[in-house]
């Protein structure tokens, strides 16, 4: 059977115009597990036990005489001008020139090639050097590599301990060449000596090794095995073949469906996008396909189609790759370890092929399109199939993005306050006050003239009033003078936006006489000190230099769980375990302001200022509470009996299907009404406080419950960038670090190069924005690039698990600032 021209998938599942086949042949022999090869426009496969094909969809098939047995293995070279392709069988291995070989059939003479290579052995795979002057030829345990332009061995490596399934050429390092195998490791060569350089322990239980490729931009190798899970090894020098990141691309493909799935509800559109989602392989309940081989791993040119596209999310410089398998295609975006797209063989009825034993696709698109080339697992057919990458897209984003991109969601508000909005509630005295200060006058002027008309200049009405700008006081003190001009100096500081992070320590101190564990860190706004709650029910304040305790705080009942400053940094809020808030003056040891006794069911996990100071937030239970407070500490002596201070509850706000709030994160710095809540449920809810309600809901932002929400602060308005602000960092125990996008409400980037099994505990952006830090099990701090999600520097010296870090607002260039970026407390859990 042998099927020419294009074969729409009409009045199937899937949505037309995603896939189209292109080709399809049935072969004289089993192709089932033969290495394919594409190289756009060309597609090669054998066709029987001697012949070999090479498609083209703009020609007739060349057709290539010259081996004896079946043809197992098939590669193109990485060069157009000449283009070659290599075909390998038991008896010998070949290469074609191909532009050579279609001058000659037009000539009527039989093309021939060039045997570089014979009775190796059954060959799985093949792969051309990046110059294509050498072949690694995969001949069961042995790995030979040949010259490609006669037959020579240049060099035989052994040392697997079953079948080698893939080997790739590593471009940036010569004469290296790492492998995979079914003995379910990978392994490092040197192939110019014959040296292994490094090779893996065992990576999987039962499941072979079956792809690999390397990722020159990010340096890393992606491994692919028979259980569907891709390991990504960093081949870094300093990070010793570390495993970056594993996926699981059956729970990365239920979770992507299930997202589909919910925002085709949302917006009316179930019927149509859970015809793409309720497939056998994947549905939003119910079991997923227990075999999902990884049978190809290539680059995918996402950036050529959807860099000008509005509706489809596209971010600069991130990697995204095509993962074959037996059941359909996936997009990875190789940034966030999450996935962008996939599509099912079975969800459209006119293709020939529903389950895959082989797979090859083109690495660049033409006008969008891909050729894949797979073979049949139960049946001897082979087919092209033309995929379009952005209908594809299309298909499945339409309904989540679209949607997000008219959210329009942003820190940095874009609209006056509502009359109805929450915040106003606690801002109509402040307003009042704060205008008769800023007019300066104690009685306005009438808008209606009295006795002349508003025409007649000499009536003065159409002037502006008098009023006293400015009055200095002169009756200061030296001192005080002294202390203004200290306090200015330090306002006028600025964050460096090209500093670098620290990588040496400093001073390192001891907070109590005995081990007490340290829950939460806190840096001033000008970075001159710094605020620790402990769980011995104590709060402590340094100065920035670790040099002495300022002051002590003690009252609570229970390990204090929150700290925060406020925005003048005069004052400092505490949650604790005894269902407590209290806020404190820094000048004073007793609480300026006492919320309590009966006020909270539950413990308060995070407290903070919010709005400039005008309320408090802090999370009980799975709701937040909005708080208008006022401290007024001065004295006197004729309203000496007036209360000054007063605590009002302006709203709660429930977050949606979740036992309680993780994490709780808002800006101070400046009138926002964006307020972040993370919950046990593994979801994210973003709530504007202008509207008083939920805007949006991220689900599963990780595998575990968000242990901390940090947002980027520091860099908005010093970089003239305030889209800035939106993106925050979120951090799961056993999950890694985020970067995630307010307005996309997508994840950008995902940081990761802890040490095996050693979880990231706390995060904190630095203040120029350029700058990750966490907390680690394995008691070290880890430092990374904001922008590219390169690991930096490893900071070690912590007696005990690191639970909380904290940039300073301060200059790094001072040298009692190097250290106040990762303070040296010693940190423990409970």
């Amino acid at each position: 059977m042998e099927r020419e021209g294009a074969r729409c998938s009409a009045g199937g599942r899937g949505k037309a115009g995603v896939v189209c086949e292109k080709h399809a042949v049935r072969s004289r022999l089993s192709a089932r597990f033969v290495q394919p090869a594409c190289s756009h426009p060309y597609c090669a496969f054998p066709l029987n036990k001697r012949e070999l094909c090479v498609w083209s969809p703009a020609g007739q098939p060349l057709r290539l005489l010259g081996h004896q047995h079946s043809v197992s293995a098939l590669s193109f070279g990485n060069k157009t001008e000449p283009l070659l392709v290599c075909s390998a069988s038991r008896e010998r291995v070949i290469v074609w020139n191909l532009a050579e070989c279609a001058r000659k059939e037009q000539e009527g003479i039989t093309p021939q090639g060039i045997i570089i290579g014979t009775l190796l052995g059954i060959v799985l795979y093949v792969r051309f050097s990046p110059d294509d002057q050498q072949v690694a030829v995969c001949a069961e345990n042995r790995i030979y590599v040949l010259s490609a332009k006669n037959e020579a061995i240049l060099a035989e490596l052994n040392g697997h301990l079953a079948p080698v399934t893939a080997a790739e050429f590593c471009t940036w390092r010569r004469n290296v060449l790492i492998s995979v195998s079914e003995d379910r490791s990978f392994k490092v060569w040197d192939y110019s000596t014959g040296l292994l350089i490094y090779q893996s322990g065992v990576l999987t239980a039962a499941f072979p090794l079956l792809s690999l490729l390397i990722d020159e931009e990010n340096k890393q190798i992606i491994t692919g095995c028979g259980d569907g899970q891709l390991r990504i090894f960093s081949l870094i020098t300093d990070h010793n073949y570390r495993c970056v990141a594993r996926i699981d691309l059956k729970k990365e493909q239920e979770k992507f469906c299930n997202k589909i799935w919910k925002s085709g509800k949302e917006s009316g559109e179930r019927q149509s996008n859970s015809k793409l989602c309720k497939t056998d392989s994947v549905r939003p309940e119910g079991p997923v396909e227990t075999s999902l081989s990884v049978l190809l791993i290539e680059h995918c040119d996402y950036s050529e189609c959807f860099c000008n596209e509005e509706n489809i999310p596209y971010t600069l410089n991130t990697s995204y790759f095509w993962i074959g398998t037996s059941t359909g295609l996936l997009i990875i975006n190789l940034t966030t370890f999450e996935l962008e797209a996939f599509l099912c063989y079975k969800d459209y009825s006119g293709l020939s092929i529903q389950f895959a034993a082989s797979c090859a696709l083109t690495k660049k698109t033409v006008n969008g399109k891909v050729l894949c080339l797979i073979t049949s697992m139960f049946e001897d057919v082979i087919a092209v199939l033309e995929v379009n990458l952005p209908a594809l897209m299309r298909s499945q984003h339409s309904g989540i993005f679209i949607r997000a991109s008219e959210k329009s969601l942003s820190v940095i508000a874009r609209c006056s306050l509502l009359p109805e909005s929450p915040l106003c509630k606690g801002l109509n005295k402040n307003k009042k006050e704060s205008s008769r200060k800023t007019l300066g006058v104690k009685s306005t002027v009438k808008d209606q003239p009295l006795v002349f008309h508003y025409k007649i200049k000499s009536s003065g009405y159409t002037a502006a009033p008098r009023m006293t700008m400015f009055s200095p006081n002169t009756n200061l003190k030296k001192n005080y003078i002294s202390k203004q001009k200290t306090s200015v100096e330090c306002t006028r500081k600025e964050y460096p936006l090209e500093s670098f992070p620290p990588i040496n320590r400093e001073r390192e101190i001891s907070v109590t006489c005995k081990p007490t564990p340290i829950f939460c860190i806190q840096y001033s706004g000008d970075g001159e000190q710094l605020a620790c709650g402990l769980v011995d029910k104590t709060i402590l304040i340094f100065n920035a230099n670790l040099t002495k305790t300022c002051n002590v705080f003690s009252g609570h009942d229970g390990a204090v769980n929150s700290v925060g400053w406020s925005h003048d940094k005069k004052r400092l809020v505490s949650a604790s375990e005894d269902r407590t808030v209290r806020v404190w003056s820094v000048c004073k040891n007793e609480p300026a302001l006492i919320l309590g006794n009966g006020m909270f069911r539950k413990a308060i996990r995070f407290v903070q200022f919010y709005f400039m100071d005008t309320f408090i937030l802090l999370c009980c239970g799975a709701e937040f509470h909005l708080l208008s407070f006022h401290v007024d500490t001065t004295k006197d002596d004729l309203k000496q009996y007036k209360q000054r201070i007063f605590c009002k509850l302006i709203q709660k706000f429930p977050m949606a299907s979740t036992m309680e709030i993780t994490s709780l994160s808002a800006v101070n710095d400046f009138y926002s009404y964006i307020v972040l809540t993370a919950g046990s449920n593994r979801a994210l809810e973003v709530f504007d406080l202008n509207e008083g309600r939920s805007k949006a809901v991220i689900p599963e932002v990780h595998t575990r419950s968000v242990h901390q929400i940090c947002q980027n602060k520091g860099s908005a308005f010093s970089t003239q960038q305030p889209e800035a602000y939106n993106l925050f960092v979120t951090t799961a125990v056993g999950d890694g670090i985020k970067l995630w996008d307010l307005r996309t409400l997508r994840c950008e980037r995902r940081f990761e190069g802890h040490s095996s099994r050693c979880y990231p505990c706390g995060i904190a952006v630095s203040p120029c924005g350029r700058f990750i830090a966490s907390g680690s099990e394995d008691k070290c701090a880890y430092i990374y690039e904001m922008h590219s999600s390169t690991f930096l520097h490893k900071l070690g010296g912590h007696r005990e698990c690191v639970v909380n870090v904290g940039f300073s607002p301060s200059s790094p260039q001072e040298i009692e600032s190097v250290e106040t970026f990762i303070p040296k407390l010693k940190m423990m859990l409970q």
